[in-house]
C-alpha cells in the first residue's frame, strides 16, 4: 500500500511539474513575442501612406545602405499599386560608420516638415557622400539645399536630446529583433525570410 502511494504522488508531482513547466514556457515565449511586437513600431517613426491601412510594412534601413536606396522606390511602386492599402513604417538601422550621424539630420529635417525631400537627397547623392561604403558626412551638407531646409537649423537641432534618445531607441529594438543588416522588412510582423524584389513583392501581396 504503501509502494502504491509513493508511485501515486510521484506521479501527481511529475504531472504538476509538467503543467508548471509548460505554463512557464508558455508565457516566457508570449513575453517574447510581445517584447518583439513592441519593439517592431514605435510611436515615434516615420509612417508613409494610409495610417489606418490594415497591411504594415516596416522597414530598417541605412541611409548609407545602397540596397536600401535601391528598395525605397519599389516599395514606394507597389504602394502606388494599392493607394490606401499600405503603410510603411521607417526604422532606423545604421549600420555604416557616423551613419547615426545622417539619421539626426533626417530627424532634423523632420522638425522643418521636410523628413522626404531630405531623404530623397541623401538617396539621391549617395553615390557621392557614400562611395564604396566609406561615408564622408561632411559632403552631405552641399546636397542638403535642394530639400529647402534651413541648414543651421539642422545643425542646432540635430543636438536634441530627443534625437538621441530616438536613435538609440531604434538601434536597441534592432538587436531585439535581430536585424543583421539592411535593408529589414517585416510585413504585418512577418519578417522577409528570403531577400529579394519578388520575395518581397509576394509577401507583401499575401498580406493585403
Amino acid at each position: 500500500m504503501k509502494k502504491q502511494w509513493i508511485i501515486i504522488s510521484t506521479f501527481i508531482a511529475l504531472v504538476g511539474l509538467y503543467f508548471a513547466g509548460s505554463y512557464v514556457y508558455q508565457n516566457a515565449d508570449h513575453s517574447l513575442k510581445d517584447e518583439k511586437t513592441v519593439a517592431l513600431i514605435r510611436p515615434h517613426a516615420f509612417v508613409l501612406g494610409n495610417p489606418n491601412a490594415k497591411t504594415t510594412i516596416v522597414e530598417f534601413f541605412d541611409p548609407a545602405c545602397e540596397t536600401c536606396r535601391n528598395f525605397y522606390p519599389f516599395v514606394k511602386n507597389i504602394m502606388k499599386q494599392h493607394p490606401d492599402k499600405i503603410k510603411l513604417v521607417l526604422r532606423y538601422a545604421p549600420f555604416h560608420k557616423d551613419s547615426s550621424v545622417v539619421v539626426a539630420m533626417l530627424e532634423a529635417a523632420r522638425l522643418q516638415g521636410k523628413y522626404l525631400e531630405t531623404l530623397g537627397v541623401i538617396y539621391k547623392y549617395q553615390d557621392k557622400w557614400a562611395s564604396h561604403h566609406t561615408p564622408n558626412i561632411g559632403l552631405i551638407w552641399a546636397f542638403l539645399p535642394e530639400a529647402g531646409v534651413d541648414i543651421e537649423k539642422i545643425k542646432e537641432d540635430m543636438k536634441k536630446p530627443e534625437i538621441e534618445a530616438l536613435i538609440a531607441q531604434d538601434i536597441a529594438d534592432v538587436k531585439t529583433l535581430g536585424v543583421k543588416a539592411t535593408p529589414e522588412f517585416f510585413v504585418n510582423g512577418k519578417p522577409l525570410l528570403k531577400f529579394g524584389y519578388k520575395e518581397l513583392q509576394a509577401l507583401i501581396e499575401s498580406e493585403l
